[in-house]
């Protein structure tokens, strides 16, 4: 017995070493790994992201042209108080504002109510909810050329059933309201099916026993709908809400392509010239950056007060 421990006791001792280096190798992996999994999306984010954030806010404390970006001088809030007086700028505000709404508002409504009938039992229930986010997957510049055909003064398909309903012809380009009801068109097309399906998702999430006890209670399939999907959907409204805010804010490629693409001005008069459009047009085509930088400075501001306001009605929400 001696001799034999005497003899394993050297293995067991150069063993050890490998053991505790695997040990170690272990604790570093288990400390470490996720850190190395996460880093790829924050180099990305820092590279694409953040950076271009930075470097576009110090840009608006800049005039700088394009041409010779390298070339800065120090106007410091300059182009900020410029946007106050700039009355193209005001006129894109409002643009985007009232082009939002015209296509939010509708687009959620009908959203939801694609939501309510898709999530009843229907045969080729799936060949539906795949029909209903096609348009999503449909790039801007096909969906948008459609578009123009079908709201063709002359020759759009829209203006024969006016015509056709005893209506005059509409001049969807060049009208205000016209021109905004149209781009509003293609923004609804594009995201309905989309919110369709995560109001889907949020219904089917909803427990079979409200219904249940509002079908005891003598409720009828509409009042069902009305008190207890609506409130049960109350936070993904919300939400749906929220996301099509900040897509409104930011809507660029529906009415330059509505434009034909011949310029950025948003129609002969700037009838829809959204924030995005201006935007370009400060900075690709009238060369001025720093400008530009201050209007993409001003976006990102009211996007941080429309995230404040709706946190602020949800958090009232919450605690009542």
């Amino acid at each position: 017995m001696t001799d034999e421990t005497v003899v394993l006791a050297p293995a067991a001792t150069a063993r050890r070493p490998a053991r505790d280096w695997r040990s170690r190798r272990y604790r570093w992996d288990v400390r470490w790994s996720p850190y190395a999994f996460v880093a790829p999306f924050f180099l990305f984010f820092a590279a694409f992201g953040l950076f271009p954030l930075l470097y576009t806010g110090w840009a608006a404390l800049h005039q700088v042209e394009l041409t010779d970006p390298d070339s800065m001088t120090w106007v410091g809030l300059k182009n900020f108080t410029r946007l106050w007086d700039d009355e193209f700028f005001w006129n894109a505000l409002r643009n985007t504002v009232t082009i939002g709404l015209l296509s939010t508002v509708p687009q959620l409504a009908i959203a939801l109510g694609l939501a309510h009938l898709l999530n009843h039992r229907l045969r080729g229930s799936t060949f539906f909810r795949v029909a209903v986010l096609t348009p999503y997957a449909t790039s801007v510049a096909a969906a948008t050329l459609v578009f123009v055909l079908l709201f063709g003064r002359d020759y759009g398909m829209v203006n024969w059933a006016l015509s056709t309903a005893g209506f005059g012809a509409v001049d969807w380009q060049n009208g205000t309201l016209a021109s905004q009801l149209a781009v509003s068109a293609i923004v609804i097309w594009r995201w309905t099916g989309y919110n369709a399906l995560i109001y889907l998702a949020a219904m089917q999430a909803v427990p079979d026993e409200l219904y249940e006890s509002a079908a005891l209670d003598g409720a009828s399939p509409w009042r069902q709908f009305v008190h207890v999907t609506v409130p049960s959907l109350r936070p993904t409204i919300f939400f749906t809400c929220v996301v099509s805010t900040i897509g409104a804010t930011q809507l660029f490629g529906e009415p330059l392509l509505f434009n034909g693409g011949a310029a950025a001005t948003g129609g002969s008069d700037h009838q829809f010239q959204t924030l995005g459009l201006y935007l370009y047009e400060q900075g690709w085509v009238n060369l001025h950056l720093g400008r530009a930088s201050a209007i993409a400075w001003a976006m990102f501001l009211i996007l941080l007060v429309v995230a404040g306001a709706a946190r602020l009605l949800r958090g009232r929400e919450a605690s009542r």
